[in-house]
């Protein structure tokens, strides 16, 4: 690219020089400088052709120097070039930072770098100041899809509500690979960090479930490590948040002087479940005593099927742990009831290290559990701050209808034409396997209730595809959240994980519980008993652990009966619950209150 050059302003004058009179590779606009700095129409309009004409001598020879230059600008910015080698130089010298050009001459070398056309230089280039950031928040979630997605929401939050704060969200290769695609609309002062692929694959980590806990325990902590060493002045970590499950990060920044935020995933019951493992021992519920059959068990729900079969014993009631209303021995996390001694011991140092921190976040809704809540303050020495729901967006409901991708689209279309409240929306997890004769009976029972349903399962589609015919729209996967915002759903039938929990509750629906293992069982009891929105598929967990299919036909048309009276308590029990979430992250609520505060501790 040559110039042909229009001078504006200061320093402007002196590049003008360079390119007409040193370099050679182009020609002024303004032959003086005139006073009144005015070049008229006649003069350019002729300057203009005799630049462009391609054949005239000293046009070819001022192209020819234009690519000259071109050649030397490559060779500068290539592998051992001069600017190469200078700008590791500097690099060097001051490891990170930042850096702001006040050079007003990108234009002269991006017309050199380019060599195709010809252009008028006319105009000051614009100046770009990188932001700078009071503190450096790296985060960190034990790698599963309940985790990473509470915790990267919390941090969308924090970054939009501090932009002054830069956010690292550290995860595996494999997970960044994941999470990144649905990165575009975080906010610009959340980057991703990542850890080599020390754990095995997501997709796999079911075939050997204590195995992939014990790797993330024990083989994540070095390269988070090193991952910390590569921050530099002026961005090193000001603050960690950690997964609770990840309690030896709160070791590593207690060794490095930086303040740890631990993260816990569930509700705040089964944190004081877990918190006060030290009453259920009192009172002989933990730790329980079990065969050798049972210690050859895997699955956790089975060994607490197992325990409790054909006694009384799981219906003891739990009266005695501070804020947790009253539930049975079936209704407590299945870790309590692990026949492995390594998932018991690590749900201890969980709650061992947590005193470590120098704070607690739970993703909760104060009002939602409030005596719990009051009791944990009470008794924990370090700040705690409920922050929930935490969930991906808090505006779905004003445009749920629009979609990015085909599949959610297609479904989103479907939803559209179906009445008010009619859909059921089915959804069991993404880890925890149902059994494939459980699955047949769920698309059964299904079919035979009549009840429009959207149900989401990641094996099996094309065949459950087929089985449910059209009664129904089977997808491998769907926005949970928008979906359960939709006008149309009237249900979710849920395995009562945590996020899908709070979810339901945003979008205001009743839930069908059908609990798996872990926090799961004590969620599906806090919806049923205590808040009053949902129902048990499994009316008594010790009986069986099929649940046929007239049973589940029978349920779900009356579940979706929306004239039966105990219907329309709940539903407007649902609606009761979704309007204190709403208040609760409105400004001034709960959860707002706190998450300000929360940014104003770790602003000190």
């Amino acid at each position: 690219m040559s110039f042909n050059e229009a001078k504006v302003v200061a320093y402007q004058r002196p590049n003008s020089k360079l390119i007409v009179e040193d370099w050679k590779v182009g020609w002024r606009v303004e032959k003086e400088y005139r006073v009144e700095n005015l070049v008229r129409r006649e003069e350019i309009g002729g300057l203009v052709r005799d630049f462009m004409d391609l054949d005239s001598n000293e046009g070819k020879e001022m192209r020819r120097r234009v690519k000259g230059f071109q050649e030397i600008c490559q060779q500068a910015i290539s592998k051992d070039g001069s600017s190469e080698t200078n700008i590791k130089s500097f690099i060097r010298e001051i490891s990170i930072g930042e850096f702001l050009s006040l050079c007003g001459w990108n234009s002269v070398q991006e017309g050199i770098y380019s060599a195709k056309d010809p252009c008028l230089v006319s105009d000051m280039d614009a100046v770009t100041v990188k932001p700078t950031y009071s503190c450096h928040v790296v985060a960190i979630p034990y790698p599963g899809r309940g985790h990473v997605n509470p915790l990267m929401n919390f941090c969308n939050i924090i970054a939009s509500k501090k932009p002054d704060t830069l956010i690292t969200f550290v995860v595996t290769e494999e997970w960044l690979g994941f999470i990144s695609s649905n990165s575009n609309s975080s906010p610009s002062n959340l980057q991703f960090g990542s850890i080599p692929n020390v754990i095995p694959s997501e997709l796999v980590r079911n075939a050997d479930p204590i195995g992939f806990i014990e790797a993330v325990l024990t083989k994540m902590e070095t390269p988070f490590e090193e991952l910390l060493d590569s921050f530099h002045q002026p961005l090193r970590p000001t603050l960690i948040v950690t997964d609770a499950f990840l309690f030896w990060a709160i070791g590593v920044g207690n060794r490095r002087n930086i303040p740890v935020a631990s993260f816990f995933p569930m509700s705040s019951t089964v944190f004081s479940v877990f918190y006060h493992l030290d009453l259920l021992a009192q009172h002989g519920h933990f730790p329980v005593d079990l065969s050798e059959e049972m210690q050859n068990t895997d699955n956790l729900l089975a060994v607490c099927l197992l325990l409790y079969l054909g006694t009384e014993k799981g219906n003891e009631i739990v009266d005695y742990i501070p804020g947790v209303s009253p539930l049975r021995l079936l209704d407590l996390p299945s870790f309590i009831f692990s026949s492995n001694q390594y998932t018991l011991h690590r749900t201890l140092d969980l709650i061992s290290w947590i005193p470590k921190a120098r704070y607690l976040l739970l993703p909760s809704i104060y009002e939602l559990e409030s005596q719990v809540i009051k009791a944990l303050k009470y008794k924990i020495s370090i700040p705690v701050y409920t922050i929930g729901p935490a969930i991906p967006d808090l505006k779905l409901r004003d445009n749920s209808s629009s979609s990015s991708n085909n599949n959610e689209l297609n479904i989103l279309q479907w939803l559209d034409c179906q009445p008010e409240s009619s859909v059921l929306y089915v959804s069991l997890g993404s880890h925890v396997a149902v059994s494939s004769a459980q699955i047949d009976e769920i698309a059964a029972g299904l079919c035979d209730s009549g009840v429009r349903f959207l149900w989401v399962v990641r094996d099996e589609t094309s065949r459950l595809r087929q089985v449910c015919g059209d009664m129904g729209l089977v997808e491998p996967w769907c926005d949970q959240l928008k979906v359960l915002c939709h006008s149309s759903v009237g249900g979710f039938w849920t395995h009562c994980g945590w996020n899908s929990v709070k979810e339901g509750i945003f979008a205001g629906v009743p839930f069908l519980t059908f609990p798996i293992f872990a926090d799961q069982l004590t969620h599906s009891k806090v919806i049923v008993e205590d808040w009053k929105i949902g129902w048990r598929m499994k009316k008594e967990v010790v009986a069986k652990t099929l649940v046929a299919r007239e049973e589940i036909a029978g349920l779900v048309q009356k579940f979706m009966d929306l004239e039966r009276t105990e219907v329309k308590e709940m539903r407007r029990r649902s609606r009761e619950l979704q309007q204190v979430c709403e208040h609760a992250i409105a400004e001034g609520g709960t959860s707002e209150i706190d998450i300000n505060a929360f940014i104003r501790d770790i602003s000190q």
